[in-house]
């Protein structure tokens, strides 16, 4: 079922989703049940997974010269989908980026969504490697996260790559990230409107928020959404804050606002368990506003750890 049924459904209730982080390379299928199961008994409609981009290690050979390769750390998601949807009997909503894949690499992906009943994709950009100082193109791939969408709308309308004929269409449902507090290479809030109205002129259904610690700065931004005549369902991104030095990770990697109170809190803590009662407490009292403010859906980023995210959904829901 698509994302925009399962909001409509609801009618007005707010849902529960996550996202998950897929395991790195060599550890089992377990791995991913067990950030999944602690969280089933609130009934997630659907669980997001999501994918980073390869990036590169230095080989050395036995001449002692290094050779740089690529890899990619974590497995694909369209076998961690197909794993969810055969066990929850919930749907699974891959995220597809630019970074690291051709456009025919790309399709085939989406060929293979397709084939099994996947009904939601998310499309977004990606970030830039650890290594690269800014975000650069695979080649034969997309630059940017509206070129991607171009590509799946154009499938759902038929279109493929090299095909001379009339060809299936696909169906997906397809959601764009967003973020309250601007894209950090974004030059002004403006301007990241106007590239978030093109997304949704050009077929998205839903979006999702980077994570924020301030209500004030969501409800802003749906309001100026709405403003700007973007209407689709705008699904708020979550997650507590768990350790001392989130204070500055946060921040620095994904570009958004710790407020004051929140962080003189965490400062005051004595020890890390007591930063993590904080963080949770304050992300309670959050989600309470979300839901009555009617957010229709609150979004986990639970990065593998779902205890804290289960604490949290058992005083909400």
């Amino acid at each position: 079922m698509k994302i925009t049924e399962h909001i409509a459904n609801a009618n007005g209730k707010t849902l529960f989703s996550f996202e998950l982080l897929p395991p790195v390379k060599g550890q089992s299928i377990q791995q991913i049940y067990n950030a999944i199961d602690p969280l089933m008994e609130f009934k997630p409609p659907f669980i997001d997974v999501t994918y980073h981009r390869e990036d590169y290690i230095y080989k050395q050979h036995p001449n002692g010269l290094l050779e740089k390769v690529t890899y990619r750390k974590r497995p694909g998601t369209v076998a961690i989908c197909a794993a969810i949807i055969n066990r929850y009997k919930v749907d699974a909503v891959p995220h597809l980026i630019c970074g690291g894949f051709t456009r025919e690499e790309t399709e085939n992906a989406l060929i293979d969504l397709q084939f099994l009943g996947i009904d939601n994709v998310l499309v977004l950009r990606g970030d830039a490697r650890k290594t690269d100082p800014a975000f650069i193109p695979t080649p034969g791939g997309h630059a940017y996260a509206c070129d991607l969408l171009e590509q799946v709308m154009g499938l759902n309308q038929g279109r493929y790559l090299h095909e001379d004929h009339d060809a299936n269409r696909t169906d997906f449902c397809i959601g764009v990230a967003a973020y309250p507090e601007k894209h950090f290479e974004a030059p002004n809030m403006e301007t990241d409107f106007r590239y978030l109205k093109k997304k949704v002129d050009m077929g998205a259904n839903f979006i999702v928020t980077q994570m924020f610690f301030d209500n004030q700065k969501y409800f802003s931004f749906v309001d100026q959404c709405r403003q700007h005549g973007i209407n689709i369902p705008i699904i708020p991104g979550l997650k507590p804050i768990t350790s001392s030095k989130q204070l500055i990770n946060l921040p620095k990697i994904f570009h958004i606002d710790i407020p004051l109170e929140l962080s003189e809190a965490v400062a005051a803590c004595k020890s890390e368990a007591d930063v993590k009662e904080t963080g949770i407490e304050w992300m309670i009292a959050q989600c309470k506003e979300l839901v009555k403010f009617g957010a229709p859906v609150l979004h986990f980023y639970t990065m593998g750890n779902p205890e804290p995210t289960k604490r949290i959904a058992q005083a909400v829901f």
